[in-house]
């Protein structure tokens, strides 16, 4: 997890239900059970698969490692609803194909990472960072960070 965020804060998801909070963060998708394509963000409806009739997503956690596939720099602040720390600092945002569901999911990357210190297949790994803070609350984000630690291929390590 990221060094900014503070030990007397309580730490929440800036977005419910789309990854954890643990020592080892995951993303939360979905699955369907009848022909195993996933979804991310989670959702509950039916199969997004146009060959599949599947009217279930079932909540199924992702691999935590991928590789990048894709990359951007954003210089300017959201505008609102989006929530940014003040004062605003740039940040990279990255398109990373997961190792066992292959689907590509954007995130940001952690603060002090930028376009410039990625590269298209470089190895990724969840962590999570603070977006904002507001009355002693870190509103928590998943972010993708340069991979430094080992796992399989769809397991744990």
């Amino acid at each position: 997890m990221s060094e900014t965020a503070t030990s007397n804060a309580s730490q929440v998801p800036a977005v419910e239900g789309w990854f954890t909070l643990d020592q080892n963060p995951h993303l939360i998708g979905s699955q369907c059970p009848s022909c195993e394509t996933y979804v991310f963000p989670p959702r509950e409806s039916a199969c997004p698969n146009p060959a599949c009739d599947s009217d279930e997503l079932k909540p199924t956690p992702f691999s935590r490692f991928g590789t990048v596939w894709s990359y951007a720099e954003n210089r300017y602040a959201p505008p609102l609803p989006y929530r940014a720390a003040e004062p605003f600092e740039p940040y990279a945002l990255v398109a990373v194909q997961l190792e066992k569901e292959g689907i590509i999911v954007l995130g940001q990357a952690p603060k002090g990472i930028l376009a410039t210190d990625l590269k298209v297949g470089m190895r990724m790994q969840l962590e999570t960072d603070v977006l904002y803070r507001e009355d002693d609350v870190d509103y928590m984000i998943y972010v993708w960070a340069p991979a430094v630690q080992d796992e399989v291929v769809g397991g744990a390590k």
